[in-house]
């Protein structure tokens, strides 16, 4: 079943990551990929689809080298397994969980609820949605990329703001995207959900894949 397929989803992540930050694609390393980030607190992400001992070590060994602050080391090991890698310039970012979900072209949008308006546009394999207040304020959001001949879309960006949570934004945020990834030709939807937002996929029927953290060295 292709969502067992995990370092293939961790492989798509990475490229619909790209696309969706509008980062350059990712480059093949030896061990993985590497995301050319370039944010004073985010440089690079090196994404480790295969994980294990010897690689988080060599990959760690190669950043240490080159003394640069602020990459990543991003992974499906558990936070603890990597943790016991690493040395003490390294710390551990908030857990993140890979998860999955068929899409369907069938599906359409939700509306949203009462009181709230969706915009949404569609630019170089990216699609955004906003749903707004009627004074124009924007109270929850989200992306969704797919690249060109991909069939997996990679959901990016969710947000509601903390005075519009448990209106169910969220939910038509999420539905909206894997809808719009289904008309574009998608398969599969894939993500990398916060601890407080895996609650909200699993409701809507996303499969938990395994964990999905990272750790940065010499943080700022």
């Amino acid at each position: 079943m292709w969502t067992d397929d995990v370092p293939g989803l961790i492989r798509c992540w990475a490229a619909g990551y790209a696309l969706s930050r509008d980062l350059p694609p990712p480059d093949e390393e030896p061990w993985g990929l590497r995301l050319d980030v370039g944010l004073p607190h985010q440089r690079a992400r090196h994404v480790l689809p295969d994980a294990d001992e010897v690689t988080v070590r060599k990959v760690a060994r190669h950043i240490e080298d080159a003394g640069e602050p602020c990459v990543w080391i991003k992974t499906g090991l558990p936070n603890a397994t990597v943790a016991a890698l690493l040395g003490p310039d390294w710390t551990p970012n908030d857990p993140g969980y890979l998860m999955s979900t068929p899409v369907r072209s069938r599906e359409p949008a939700p509306p949203p609820p009462a009181g709230y308006t969706a915009v949404q546009g569609s630019q170089h394999g990216v699609t955004r949605i906003r749903l707004l207040t009627p004074d124009g304020t924007e109270a929850a959001s989200g992306q969704v990329a797919l690249g060109r001949g991909a069939t997996v879309a990679v959901v990016d960006r969710i947000e509601t703001h903390p005075d519009h949570r448990r209106r169910g934004l969220g939910s038509v945020v999420v539905r909206t995207l894997t809808a719009a990834a289904a008309s574009a030709g998608a398969g599969h939807a894939g993500l990398s959900a916060s601890p407080e937002g895996r609650a909200l996929y699993t409701a809507l029927g996303w499969r938990f894949l395994g964990p999905f953290g990272s750790f940065i060295h010499r943080a700022l």
